[in-house]
């Protein structure tokens, strides 16, 4: 996560904690970008007073939210088990595990 308000742009584009500053990304990436893919973005009201007095037109609104855990699943995995053609006409078995949504094909 970038945490200095910066002027050269970083390698990886993370949301920025403060908002009296332009947000700093990568090139091409917008205010909202992340290059992070756990990293999930938030509104936030901007301190546009401070940025103003810093020189800066524009200002960052967007902030990332803290991550979460997840909670230790328990109990057994909820499986499909089904029949299906594949392009070529033969037959297989797809196993579905509803909980982790992963999938296998078994031949016959």
């Amino acid at each position: 996560m970038a945490t200095s308000k910066s002027s050269t742009p970083p390698e990886e584009t993370r949301l920025d904690p403060h908002v009296d500053a332009p947000s700093t990304t990568a090139p091409g990436d917008g205010p909202a970008d992340t290059t992070d893919p756990d990293e999930r973005a938030t509104s936030a009201t901007p301190d546009k007073g401070a940025a103003g007095q810093a020189g800066h037109g524009t200002v960052n609104a967007v902030v990332p939210v803290p991550k979460k855990t997840a909670a230790a699943r328990k109990g057994k995995d909820r499986v499909e088990t089904y029949s299906a053609l594949r392009p070529d006409g033969t037959e297989v078995t797809v196993e579905r595990n509803i909980e982790t949504g992963e999938s296998s094909v078994k031949e016959g």
